[in-house]
């Protein structure tokens, strides 16, 4: 997981679209069901598809004119990396700062926060 990179929101979108589906992905999967939204064109979702692929996070292969996608880093590996640096950042890897700061925005509900209690709970036992 060391060779994971932070992604800027635009390859972070489409390979929510690359973990949502299985592969092997095309670009017209993901205009179809990103493009549109987006307003990205064609062209766009070419050039982000192959950063990705600069970046280790998809394989491509041609088949005649068309290309596929492989998901080469897992959605909860990339979350796990994500979390980390979030944490680490923002909270110095304190989860009592994290969940103060959902606490104090009102973020958390009583269920949320009876939840939580649970897990702790299991996680100790």
């Amino acid at each position: 997981m060391s060779s994971i990179k932070k992604l800027p929101d635009a390859e972070f979108e489409i390979m929510k679209v690359v973990w949502e589906n299985e592969p092997p992905i095309t670009t017209n999967m993901v205009m179809e069901q990103l493009g549109k939204d987006k307003g990205w064109k064609a062209p766009t979702i070419i050039s982000l598809m192959m950063r990705l692929v600069d970046r280790g996070f998809l394989r491509t292969e041609k088949k005649g004119k068309e290309r596929t996608y492989f998901p080469l880093i897992e959605k909860e590996d990339y979350l796990k990396f994500e979390t980390k640096n979030f944490m680490n950042f923002y909270h110095e890897n304190s989860f009592l700062s994290f969940v103060n700061t959902l606490y104090d925005g009102k973020e958390l509900t009583d269920d949320d926060i009876e939840e939580l209690m649970k897990w702790a709970k299991e996680r100790r036992d």
